[in-house]
């Protein structure tokens, strides 16, 4: 595949890369998707996707991501499992080397997404879609009337807590120090919430679980040592999410935190170079907002092809 060259290479093969490659094939340019490791992204650790729309009653996150992948090989799409090392910017064309391979291209979509960062814990793995999550809005609805934890004191961590007491029976927000980081009109809409209870001073020593999942969590306070099990079915874990971006952080504009700054366009800092999906600066990061994405980097991409054409 050395110096094959292609209208336009997907970096990621989540559901914003997948929609890329969909759009892309379909409009008859040469493209090349590259995932590292197993399509779908975080889809594949989603029992049910409820809130995709089309889908009444849900559908597994594998399922829906091999109905998309079916989908785009329908069209065309090249699929290539590596992993790239970076992108060089030539100009007219791109380099993206992967694997000690370089494969030159006329414009890349990144779409590598950002993985949520974990507690560390033993057994943690283990209950991810079995009680763990680390999406309220994707997962909240399936703890209806049921005692549920948050971790953290961002402001992800108190707008989940907020929105998930509209399922769960009572909210415990665990908290290592003993005054929240989330902005002031967050802490007061949460602190005089009712169905929230506020566990300072604390931080997750482990975790209890049956045949079932999830039933409960060893929280220890983190100036006496003391130790206190708390009963739950859920807990959603928002302590933040790293950008899968560390191979193109030179290449393009990217926040302090690591996110590619690209608005509703897909555009980077760099030309031909796109970003769709969560690795990009977004209010939401929803596989219907990914979905979205990926057709926006596609035509996008199309664009400036033609543009380079009609320079050419």
């Amino acid at each position: 595949m050395s110096n094959t060259e292609y209208d336009v290479i997907i970096i990621g093969g989540g559901p914003a890369g997948m929609t890329a490659g969909l759009y892309a094939s379909r409009a008859s340019m040469k493209t090349l998707l590259i995932e590292k490791a197993l399509l779908g992204g975080q889809m594949m650790t989603a029992t049910t996707i409820e809130n995709f729309p089309g889908h009444p009653g849900g559908i597994g996150g594998p399922e829906l991501m091999m109905r998309i992948q079916e989908h785009c090989v329908e069209f065309g799409l090249e699929i290539d499992y590596g992993t790239v090392e970076s992108v060089v910017d030539n100009g007219a064309t791109k380099s993206v080397m992967m694997d000690g391979k370089e494969i030159v291209c006329k414009a890349v979509i990144v779409a590598t997404g950002a993985i949520p960062k974990k507690m560390g814990i033993e057994g943690e793995d283990a209950l991810v879609g079995k009680g763990i999550s680390y999406c309220a809005t994707c997962d909240g609805a399936f703890f209806r009337n049921v005692p549920i934890a948050v971790i953290g004191g961002g402001d992800t961590a108190v707008e989940e807590a907020l929105f998930l007491t509209r399922f769960a029976s009572k909210v415990t927000l665990v908290h290592r120090r003993d005054q929240l980081r989330a902005t002031q009109i967050l802490q007061d809409r949460t602190l005089a919430n009712d169905k929230v209870e506020v566990a300072w001073n604390s931080v997750v020593d482990g975790l209890e679980s049956d045949s079932s999942g999830l039933t409960g969590a060893i929280l220890k306070d983190t100036k006496t040592g003391e130790t206190r099990k708390i009963e739950l079915q859920g807990m959603f874990v928002a302590v933040g999410v790293t950008p899968t971006t560390g191979f193109i952080r030179d290449l393009v504009d990217v926040t302090d935190e690591g996110y590619i700054r690209a608005g509703e366009d897909t555009l980077t800092s760099a030309p031909g170079i796109f970003s769709a999906g969560d690795n990009r600066t977004t209010l939401l990061r929803q596989v219907s907002t990914a979905v979205g994405d990926g057709a926006v980097a596609a035509l996008m991409a199309e664009k400036y092809i033609t543009e380079l054409e009609h320079q050419g």
